[in-house]
């Protein structure tokens, strides 16, 4: 454990981001589980909302820094793949 006040603070700070960092990515992830479900389903009309909404979760994510851009370009590929898997 640190002694310096500093590095005290920084340790609870990047716990903190480490939180926030994990929403962002457990969103994603339930969402990506979602849109899986609504393809399985054969619902058009809930995949599209699905898809729409998976895509905003992941550009937030991309935003605040909780995924990279590559990451988050990647799984937006693999959100249209599934998309069109249902069409």
């Amino acid at each position: 454990m640190a002694n310096i006040a500093s590095q005290l603070k920084r340790i609870k700070r990047s716990e903190r981001e480490r939180q926030q960092n994990r929403v962002y990515t457990s969103q994603v992830k339930t969402y990506f589980r979602r849109l899986s479900a609504a393809v399985e389903a054969g619902d058009a009309e809930a995949v599209e909302a699905e898809h729409r909404r998976l895509e905003s979760r992941i550009d937030r994510a991309v935003g605040c820094g909780a995924l990279h851009r590559n990451s988050g370009a990647r799984k937006k590929s693999q959100a249209a793949r599934l998309r069109a898997q249902a069409r």
